[in-house]
């Protein structure tokens, strides 16, 4: 697989998921610290945790291109989760 193929089968994956930019806020990264900060793309490209980035569907992908090509370290990023989504036809606890 080419790299222009590649990058097309990301922009695919990507297409599936909400097309709305993704919010890197690392003060709100749950695995913020030494270890996940120091292989984590944005401190790569930035040189350390930003106040706040916003990537588009297609920069995500691009990023995750260059991530599965070892060019960079991959989006550590992980938020804490608000709610947890229910299921109706599910029964109650």
């Amino acid at each position: 697989m080419n790299a222009h193929d590649h990058f097309a089968e990301h922009q695919a994956r990507f297409a599936q998921r909400r097309a709305e930019p993704v919010v890197v806020d690392c003060d709100r990264c749950v695995v913020r610290g030494p270890a996940a900060c120091g292989d984590c793309v944005v401190t790569f490209l930035l040189g350390g945790p930003p106040a706040g980035v916003e990537i588009d569907a297609d920069e995500r992908a691009a990023l995750d291109v260059l991530a599965d090509a070892g060019v960079v370290p991959p989006l550590r990023l992980i938020t804490p989760v608000s709610s947890v989504p229910t299921d109706p036809d599910l029964p109650a606890c």
